[in-house]
């Protein structure tokens, strides 16, 4: 587990405040073996090169120690639609790609059905790694990896945010509601629209809930043709 030490730099971190420590400082080993922190600058004026080597490299949290691939994001890099979701499963640690499988393939009819593609959007995840077993990230570990989400919606600038499941919703917004209660009104991260909607996987258990998630596909696309950011 985290120690309360390490976590107030997580946090500190999330927030752009660099946090300085001695070359030989005990603080600055591993604790307990579960992770290194990392030397690299602050993502917020890297580019996309730049941005895409400190996730590749990244060792802020214990689940560098796990994972195959970082899942950095795929897409346009001027997007206007920005597509998250909340972390790897298998298939996308082992393929470096996010949304892959039948969740992926339903997200690209999703897309095709308001006149996007995969190709046009920009796909990414809360977290760049795959927690063990599929598991919700904690808390610390979605703040190690908030600073490149960050920069990514920076170095777009999308007209619109489409949050895919409550892990996407929740960290995005700052919230503890339920998908239900989010979806279906617009929210606005840093004066950029964003809609919450189903994730696919759970649309392939429940397609009674199709219906919902086309709503919210609809206010999206409202919601980005209205933007004037």
């Amino acid at each position: 587990m985290m120690q309360p030490e390490n976590q107030r730099r997580a946090y500190l971190r999330a927030m752009g405040i660099d946090v300085w420590l001695p070359r030989d400082s005990a603080e600055a080993a591993p604790v307990d073996g579960s992770f290194e922190e990392s030397p690299e600058e602050s993502p917020e004026a890297m580019d996309w090169e730049a941005l895409r080597g400190s996730v590749s490299a990244c060792t802020l949290c214990r689940l560098s120690q796990s994972r195959t691939n970082t899942v950095f994001g795929i897409g346009n890099p001027e997007a206007d639609w920005l597509i998250v979701g909340e972390a790897p499963g298998a298939e996308e640690d082992r393929r470096g790609e996010p949304f892959v499988g039948r969740a992926g393939k339903l997200l690209d009819e999703m897309l095709r059905a308001i006149g996007q593609r995969r190709e046009d959007v920009f796909i990414a995840n809360i977290l760049k790694c795959r927690p063990p077993d599929n598991r919700d990230p904690k808390a610390d570990e979605s703040a190690s990896c908030r600073p490149y989400l960050e920069r990514q919606i920076q170095l777009i600038q999308p007209r619109i945010i489409l949050a895919v499941g409550r892990i996407a919703a929740q960290n995005l917004l700052g919230s503890d509601e339920p998908v239900g209660r989010m979806r279906g009104r617009p929210h606005e991260l840093d004066g950029i629209p964003l809609v919450v909607t189903y994730h696919p996987a759970y649309l392939l258990r429940s397609p009674s809930q199709k219906s919902k998630a086309w709503r919210d596909l609809c206010l999206a696309t409202r919601l980005a043709a209205e933007y004037h950011g």
